[in-house]
């Protein structure tokens, strides 16, 4: 039997989550009438802090793991999720310069 830890699968869960709000957001604006794809942009703080919380919540699996001496499972799902974490932030910050580079485009076109 394997043993479950509830932080590390709680810490995939919000990676998840966070990897998958820029894409449901962008798709949200395709299939709205009154949103454009720029209003996606109000996703990225989303993204941003739910892969935080990705990666604070693995790392506290880690740990937690660590201090079990691995008997509390978990290590590969808090590793999981670290990875998820840290993509997440990396989707958010692209979406971020993309945004910046619209914004100065913008500007300077005006």
């Amino acid at each position: 039997m394997v043993a479950r830890s509830t932080g590390a699968v709680s810490a995939v869960f919000v990676g998840v989550l966070a990897v998958a709000t820029m894409p449901v957001a962008v798709v949200a604006t395709r299939y709205s009438d009154s949103y454009d794809l720029l209003h996606a942009g109000f996703a990225v703080p989303v993204c941003l802090g739910l892969g935080i919380a990705a990666v604070v919540l693995a790392r506290g699996a880690r740990a937690r793991s660590s201090a079990t001496l691995g008997s509390s499972g978990g290590r590969r799902s808090a590793s999981l999720a670290r990875l998820l974490g840290i993509l997440a932030i990396c989707i958010a910050c692209s979406c971020l310069i993309a945004l910046s580079v619209y914004g100065v485009l913008t500007y300077l076109s005006a």
